[in-house]
């Protein structure tokens, strides 16, 4: 089987999910990638991928291959054998996203060698092999993006628009954080009265969103649901949350953590210089990028998304 020509790798961004008080609901792409280079591609009739290189390497059967058999599974398509080699910036267990990249290119790989798959068709697998859709959206379509999680029917993405000028500043500590454990720190239920408070921010951080209200942001990504209780497992977690700056729009925890997100339109290196010296201070080894947000619709063919955040 012969695919077409520049059709010969997939690019997939990593993400932000939660954005403060939408957990489990909000996510953005941004331009950290992973790429899968499909090596071969071969008729058989057991239908798998399997990666035979990986940078980092990965333990353990990797999320594209279990991303590939699911969508088999759930389209019930013939599959061809496909061997990849696959390459990533995005820094794995440190709430970027790593697993849904890793997940989608499986996924998009497995349309590449098939056919045109539906947006239902896409998360609904993403979301069965990651357990959650905020990730998995973002990462397959692009931009900004709430999900719609539907007893016994796949889930629904819903894009929203990301003002150009807002970046984010991204500080990643030199510690991993496992997802299965920042969820184990979480109540199974929360008061009442939080669940409004964050019912009200998120949809003020939509609508500021928007609206390119940007003076509104740091009330609407404020959270009582998830960041106070995994606060002890993230360094600085508090003290960059209380970052009062004029230059910072607001900050919050990026997916399960333990890297921070802050917000900004002016002064971008400035503000990433006043993050990198709060963990410097306080000798927490830290990566902090300066991310913009990656737009594109679909995962890119060849060197389209050759370009990627820069790291300060």
């Amino acid at each position: 089987m012969s695919l077409k020509a520049g059709s010969h790798s997939v690019v997939v961004p990593g993400s932000v999910a939660n954005l403060g008080g939408g957990f489990d609901t909000l996510g953005v792409a941004v331009e950290l990638y992973l790429r899968a280079r499909i090596l071969n591609v071969s008729d058989s009739t057991t239908g798998t991928l399997t990666v035979v290189k990986s940078a980092p390497p990965v333990s353990g059967r990797n999320a594209l291959e279990r991303g590939y058999a699911a969508i088999a599974r759930r389209t019930g398509r013939r599959a061809p054998d496909v061997t990849v080699e696959v390459e990533s910036d995005i820094p794995m267990a440190a709430g970027l996203g790593s697993s849904a990249a890793a997940t989608v290119a499986g996924i998009r790989i497995f349309e590449r060698v098939t056919g045109p798959l539906t947006d239902e068709e896409l998360l609904g697998a993403a979301t069965e092999v990651e357990g959650h859709a905020d990730n998995a959206a973002p990462a397959l379509f692009g931009g900004l993006t709430s999900v719609l999680e539907r007893p016994g029917r796949d889930p629904i993405a819903m894009r929203w628009s990301w003002p150009d000028e807002l970046r984010l500043v991204v500080a990643t500590p030199s510690v991993g954080l496992a997802t299965a454990k920042a969820r184990a720190a979480l109540a199974d239920a929360v008061p009442r009265r939080d669940a409004i408070f964050n019912l009200q921010r998120v949809l003020a951080l939509v609508h500021a969103l928007q609206s390119h209200n940007f003076g509104a942001l740091r009330e609407a990504v404020q959270d009582r649901w998830h960041q106070p209780a995994r606060a002890s497992l993230v360094p600085l977690l508090a003290e960059v949350l209380a970052i009062d700056d004029v230059d910072v729009h607001a900050s919050f925890l990026s997916g399960a953590g333990p890297s921070v997100a802050v917000l900004a339109t002016r002064n971008v290196d400035r503000v990433s210089q006043l993050v990198k010296s709060m963990y410097e201070r306080a000798g927490v080894a830290t990566t902090v990028r300066v991310l913009g947000v990656h737009l594109l619709s679909e995962a890119l063919a060849g060197a389209a998304a050759s370009g990627h955040g820069r790291t300060v």
